[in-house]
């Protein structure tokens, strides 16, 4: 398949939505959670206060088997594009604050297409898609308006960010324009107070398209104290305030799910809610029992929390078992809003399987092909296979009791089992004699590698393996660039240097 196959994206507006009237076109709201872990929300853990998200969760549908990726900027670029990452070159890692890339130019994105079927298109909250040229940024790629940060991380109160070369600056904008006037209010708050005017003031002769990528709860680990103190309980420091940052997130979706019902919108929205990747235990989040954390290609780094909401879905009130992917949410959501989705995508429309209850469209996926780390892995039906090292969190990490076990985890490198830290002095190379086999089905906390056991198996997902490898489209090193600090742009990270 060749480069220009893969990223054109061709879109046509469809006359019908699924069933429903198109010229009353549902609005949609589509959440995204920024390092929410498998066991940090209450369906799953009923140590943790999320009762707005359970209440939204049990009366839709929850996806138990939905698949994302292990880093923040490779996961919103498949709810973007509908593009597998390794088929868009943001395959490795994230990109850095000055990072010279984006999501590339030539792809036509989820907001663009929302426009074409008549949307409002609005976005609060991170964008982490590049920001090295206004024509990366998200009024430049469809969104009517843009209320937030284009950085991986910062601070919840000063909205700042300091890299590791040592740039610092503010991060805020209200549309292009960089917001000074927070006075150290706390992100999420503002996050969700601008949500909640967007909805208030909507014009309801359009659908409503809201992206709304969270902060929360992305590290630095920063809450205000009375969300802290609901965790009294919890000995250890940082899964107390970590834990306090998730309720704080529950409580500004619920001000949101408030204003839509205060509008008369509710019952005519379709609610997406989705993790990014999985929780990194060493900023307090948790993936217990699954075996790894964010940053890895093991279950707990890339398998996430999510569910959807709306009284359109013929079944709700269950748990949906179907595997699903990050890249299906952009056919969904264009199926949703009357349209057809681009040929040659990878990402599958999953309406109907989730509202029927029925097997999903999809038996496998890719979770990440590296050509820069030599690593991934794909899933085929109940198999999954491992090439090259999976990440330095390779372990199973309980809830901490307390605060040693935090310090302990922080000083941990290469984790168990066998796999040695990438070496950086030396050409990494592809190893398809050293690969790992695991049976999900039978074995979703990936205990037992089965490659011996089933070498038929084995063999046939390594050749699969090598034929994704041959779609794959370069990923970016992490080269960058002076010119980005943002000295040069009066304080702020800023476009227009590259």
């Amino acid at each position: 398949m060749s480069r220009a196959v893969l990223l054109l994206a061709f879109g046509v507006i469809a006359n019908s939505a699924l069933g429903y009237a198109a010229e009353r076109k549902p609005h949609v709201v589509f959440i995204v959670a920024d390092d929410l872990g498998w066991n940090d929300v209450s369906w799953h853990n009923p140590d943790m206060i999320t009762p707005n998200l359970e209440k939204l969760a049990r009366s839709g549908v929850i996806l138990n088997h939905t698949y994302v990726q292990h880093w923040c900027s490779p996961s919103r670029s498949a709810f973007m594009s509908g593009y597998f990452p390794y088929h868009t070159g943001m395959q490795h890692n994230v990109i850095p604050n000055a990072g010279p890339y984006g999501l590339p130019l030539n792809l036509t994105i989820l907001p663009q297409y929302m426009k074409k079927a008549g949307y409002a298109t609005h976005m609060v909250g991170k964008w982490h898609q590049g920001f090295c040229k206004w024509e990366y940024t998200p009024t430049e790629r469809g969104f009517d308006s843009f209320y937030g940060y284009y950085v991986a991380r910062e601070d919840h109160y000063t909205h700042s960010d300091r890299d590791p070369h040592g740039f610092e600056g503010f991060d805020f904008r209200d549309g292009k324009k960089p917001v000074t006037d927070l006075g150290g209010k706390y992100g999420t708050d503002v996050f969700a107070e601008r949500a909640v005017d967007i909805v208030r003031s909507h014009d309801r002769s359009k659908p409503l398209f809201l992206y709304l990528p969270f902060q929360n709860v992305h590290g630095p680990v920063q809450v205000p104290e009375a969300y802290e103190k609901k965790y009294e309980h919890v000995h250890n420091r940082m899964r107390r305030k970590y834990s306090g940052m998730v309720t704080i997130l529950d409580e500004a979706i619920g001000n949101v799910t408030r204003a839509l019902e205060d509008a008369g919108m509710f019952d005519d929205t379709v609610i997406i809610f989705t993790t990014d990747n999985g929780g990194q235990p060493l900023a307090g989040g948790n993936n217990w029992p699954l075996r790894g954390a964010k940053t890895t290609l093991w279950e707990g780094g890339t398998r996430g929390v999510a569910f959807v909401r709306s009284r359109m879905l013929k079944k709700s009130g269950y748990v949906y078992n179907g595997i699903t992917h990050a890249s299906d949410w952009f056919p969904t959501i264009l199926s949703i809003a009357g349209m057809t989705p681009p040929a040659n995508i990878d990402g599958r429309n999953i309406w109907k399987y989730l509202s029927d209850d029925t097997a999903s469209p999809r038996d496998e996926f890719v979770y990440n092909i590296d050509e820069l780390l030599k690593n991934g892995a794909i899933r085929k039906d109940r198999y999954k296979l491992i090439v090259g090292n999976p990440g330095h969190l390779n372990s199973w990490y309980p809830v901490p009791r307390f605060d040693d076990r935090s310090e302990a985890l922080a000083n941990e490198r290469c984790m168990h089992l066998h796999y040695e830290c990438a070496d950086t002095t030396k050409a990494l190379r592809w190893n398809f004699d050293r690969v790992k086999l695991f049976d999900i089905d039978a074995d979703p906390t990936e205990h037992f590698d089965v490659s011996k056991t089933y070498p038929e198996v084995t063999a046939a997902l390594v050749e699969r393996f090598k034929k994704y490898l041959e779609t794959l489209i370069p990923g970016h090193p992490h080269a960058e660039a002076e010119r980005a600090n943002p000295k040069y742009y009066g304080g702020f990270w800023s476009p227009g240097w590259c």
